[in-house]
């Protein structure tokens, strides 16, 4: 099996798998390249809407300071279009005058290559419900219906998907819809930045929470058997996909414009928060004591920035955007501490 294969499948032994956007969508460099995201399947063809496509800066940058040291705050988001090419002479000017780059917050599962390929054995069938249920056994009788007027439109109209998980089969919509729609989550800006500070000899900071499983196979056995509350997660999915496309495309136009007016004005979906919910509360997790994965990865980046706003000049940092003006800001947590904070004009 190949190294790309691995990559794809290891993640969803902590299966984040469908929950990379809500754990950041970089992590530092690993030996497997990152996983390239699927074609829709969509018989339709894609709506005519169309999107921001080109160069473009994104948005502005937020402002962090205490006494003459600064940090400056670049806001990502995701989906963006697909044929996008970022680019900002401000973004590279300011890493290369930092003394430090942290990255955006993430959660990875620390496996080695040869651990990898012994557990993907054990990893078939972790998508599928236990004791044999299919979805219409575990969703509302209207919920169905509708994902199944969605399954039809932009998947393969397969009764295969109704033995999947809720949040599985959440995911395969979640990718699908948007790709239909030209849109992408896996445009990784923080690697650009990355790839900029390397070459300025620019020191980075990976602002990523380690998580270890003392035993994958007893991990991924339980799970096989153990029902995850994973119905809202669902739910909500089909909810944004059934009315959301449009707003999805305005807001990455937004975002690609740097219109900060209409980025204030984003609604960062509650339906990430609920998948991420079905995996970090599920008893797999809890017992082993990986639960609670938005607090340490708000404690490991909050951390880091106090830390470099200490030590350097200037830093440069990454954030998405629903950590900036969403209801659990980071900045504001900062800025209660004691630090100025500035909005980009």
């Amino acid at each position: 099996m190949s190294r790309r294969a691995v990559s794809a499948v290891v993640p969803v032994l902590c299966l984040s798998l469908l929950t990379a956007s809500a754990w950041a969508q970089t992590e530092p460099p690993q030996p497997a390249t990152e996983p390239v995201a699927g074609t829709a399947a969509a018989p339709e063809a894609p709506p005519e809407q169309i999107l921001v496509v080109g160069q473009k800066p994104g948005p502005g940058l937020w402002k962090v300071s205490k006494d003459d040291h600064v940090m400056w705050v670049f806001g990502t988001y995701a989906p963006l279009p697909k044929n996008m090419e970022w680019r900002s002479q401000q973004v590279e000017k300011l890493i290369a005058q930092s003394q430090e780059l942290i990255t955006a917050p993430s959660a990875n599962l620390g496996m080695g290559w040869f651990r990898s390929l012994t557990v993907l054995p054990f990893m078939i069938g972790m998508e599928d419900n236990p004791d044999g249920k299919v979805l219409g056994d575990l969703v509302p009788p209207e919920t169905h219906l509708r994902w199944l007027a969605l399954r039809k439109k932009y998947l393969k109209d397969d009764d295969d998907f109704e033995r999947k998980r809720p949040l599985f089969a959440a995911g395969e919509l979640s990718e699908k819809a948007m790709s239909a729609a030209g849109l992408s989550k896996q445009m990784d800006l923080t690697k650009k930045m990355v790839q900029i500070a390397e070459q300025n000899k620019v020191k980075v900071t990976w602002a990523t929470v380690k998580m270890e499983l003392d035993s994958p196979v007893k991990a991924i056995r339980e799970f096989k058997k153990t029902p995850l509350e994973d119905v809202a997660c669902f739910t909500k999915t089909v909810d944004r996909f059934e009315t959301d496309l449009d707003a999805l495309r305005a807001r990455a136009n937004a975002w690609s414009k740097g219109d900060i007016d209409a980025i204030r004005g984003l609604d960062f979906s509650e339906q990430e928060a609920a998948c991420l919910n079905a995996v970090q509360n599920s008893k797999v997790m809890q017992e082993r004591g990986l639960g609670d994965i938005d607090g340490k990865m708000r404690a490991t980046w909050i951390g880091a920035a106090e830390k470099a706003l200490g030590a350097n000049k200037s830093t440069f940092a990454v954030l998405p955007l629903r950590f900036i003006l969403g209801k659990q800001s980071y900045l504001a947590e900062l800025q209660a501490k004691g630090y100025v904070l500035e909005q980009p004009e």
